[in-house]
């Protein structure tokens, strides 16, 4: 910086002579060092030390706010990813639970044929021990045997597959009455059972 002052006052004086006079005007020495301080970066270094504590406050206080905008955007991140997790999580649960009320639904409906079938089998065999067989001229006792027999075997299969499924059957007759697990549907009148107690089982 010394220098540079030093060459352009030498220029200066060198002008000077040359015009026959030993200064220039005011005004154009300092247009001179104007444009000399504009030109060399190590001027404006040359700040006052109450200048530099203020450049530096500032600079902390754009700091402290650019912090203060990331802390911001970091807590809106960890929401929006919290709340991404619980979405992923809800998600995931109405998936299970509408899959498994969706196999509860389609037990229950084929509870009815399982009892159907239970119906079937229990009918005939109360009544078989009451047919003619020397009057069975057409066969059909051997017939109605076999047919027994194919439904008892497909009660039985289906039973298997609702005990490997969680669903297995139970039969409370002569057993108290409990309204946590049972469904009355009428009262008999019983004199050898206490009361309470249940005494056919429809479903």
């Amino acid at each position: 910086m010394f220098y540079n002052l030093h060459v352009l006052f030498q220029c200066i004086t060198k002008l000077g002579k040359t015009n026959g006079s030993a200064d220039l005007p005011d005004q154009t020495k300092d247009s001179v060092l104007h444009e000399t301080k504009e030109s060399d970066p190590e001027a404006e270094s040359d700040l006052s030390m109450d200048d530099l504590v203020k450049l530096v406050e500032e600079k902390e206080e754009l700091l402290k706010a650019k912090h203060k905008e990331i802390e911001t955007m970091q807590d809106k991140v960890l929401r929006t990813y919290a709340e991404m997790e619980n979405v992923k999580g809800r998600t995931k649960r109405e998936a299970e639970n509408s899959k498994k009320f969706a196999i509860q639904n389609f037990a229950k409906s084929l509870l009815d044929v399982a009892d159907n079938l239970g119906r079937a089998s229990s009918v005939v065999k109360g009544n078989f021990s009451k047919i003619d067989v020397s009057n069975d001229t057409a066969q059909v006792v051997p017939l109605l045997k076999t047919l027994l027999e194919g439904v008892e075997m497909t009660e039985k299969q289906l039973g298997e597959v609702f005990k490997k499924y969680g669903v297995e059957k139970f039969d409370p007759i002569n057993e108290p009455f409990d309204p946590h697990r049972h469904n009355a549907m009428f009262q008999v009148p019983d004199a050898s059972k206490p009361p309470g107690t249940v005494a056919a089982v429809l479903k």
